[in-house]
This record gives C-alpha cells, structure tokens and sequence, in this order.
C-alpha cells in the first residue's frame, strides 16, 4: 500500500464526499471519475484528478468504508466494483449533517457537504444548515470576543480579526439564503 493511502481522513475530508457517489448503487472507480467529470454531484465544486480519486479511494477501503470486488464482464477485462460498507454507511451519515469545523475549510467542504446532503433530501439539508448556523454563530461570538481584548494599541491584530468576523457574518448571510432558497418547499413539521 501507498504512503498515500494510509494518510488519515479527516471528518472535514472531502474523502467522505466520495461516499455519497456509492450511496445508491456499486460502481467503478472509472465511472466514478466521468461522473464527477460530467459536472453530477461534486463535478461543479470540485475537479479531481483521476489519479487523485483513485488515491482516495484507497484511503477509504483501507479505512474500511468501501469494498471492492471484481465483477466478470464476458470477453472483456474484469473491473473491480467498489460499494459502501456499513461502516461506510454510518460514516457518511455522520458526515452528512455534521458542521465543518473550520472556516478555512468552508469553500470545499460545506459546498460539498450541501451537495451531498441535496441528494439525500430536505430534512438532511435542513439538518446540516441548522448545525453550520450553529457553529458559525459560536466562531463569530468568540471572534468578537477576542476583537473586544485587543488593545488599542494593536489595529492591525483588530484588523485581520474583525476581517474574519467579517467571513463568518458572510457565510450566515449565506447560510440563510440557502435555508430560503432550498427548503422554501418544504412543509414545517
């Protein structure tokens, strides 16, 4: 095995993205990576090189995520099917609806947490929305707090913080957005 393939996934690791491709039926890595090409899913949030894919999917079987097993196809080479395990399952549940950790990390992975969570329905989109929001509220009580400690004598520290606060006022702004945009339909419960 690869260097590569024993790296740890993260719970912010697009890896678990990647699970969200085999959540409704087996498929080959080869299919996988057109998918992604063809725009389906992730393909507008993020480009993937084969080989980087490929990679991924290492780490994640040798996590045990996925499995793999070879599928005959007659006169033409066998290909080897990948599909979740159960603890794949519970892994991109978990991840699904869980807030990203990190703003630096809100780009990619939030996106494509809304993407995945998309295909599983509204009250999974719902969910993820609702602990992000949670969450960015958290970051920016304690950025205002840190900004209110700043001497006065430090603008440029207040600067750079405030600058942050600003991101985070940013992505609850947008994070109302799409609450209205993608669950306008829904029926309150």
């Amino acid at each position: 095995m690869s260097a590569a393939s024993h790296q740890q996934i993260t719970t912010d690791g697009l890896e678990y993205a990647m699970l969200s491709l085999l959540r409704r039926e087996p498929l080959h890595a080869y299919e996988m990576y057109h998918r992604l090409r063809r725009g389906e899913l992730l393909g507008h949030i993020w480009q993937l090189k084969q080989s980087h894919l490929y990679a991924m999917l290492a780490r994640l079987e040798d996590h045990g995520l996925i499995a793999g097993s070879t599928e005959l196809q007659g006169a033409r080479p066998p290909r080897r099917m990948l599909s979740l395990t159960d603890e794949g399952v519970a892994a991109y549940s978990a991840w699904v609806t869980s807030p990203v950790r990190h703003g630096r990390d809100f780009r990619l992975a939030f996106l494509a947490k809304l993407a995945c969570a998309a295909s599983e329905g509204s009250s999974t989109v719902a969910e993820l929305i609702t602990r992000q929001r949670t969450t960015c509220a958290t970051w920016l009580t304690d950025l205002h707090a840190r900004i209110a400690a700043i001497p006065n004598q430090q603008p440029y520290d207040r600067l750079v913080i405030e600058f942050r606060a600003g991101q985070i006022t940013a992505i609850l702004t947008w994070l109302e957005r799409c609450e209205q945009e993608l669950l306008r339909d829904t029926p309150s419960t």
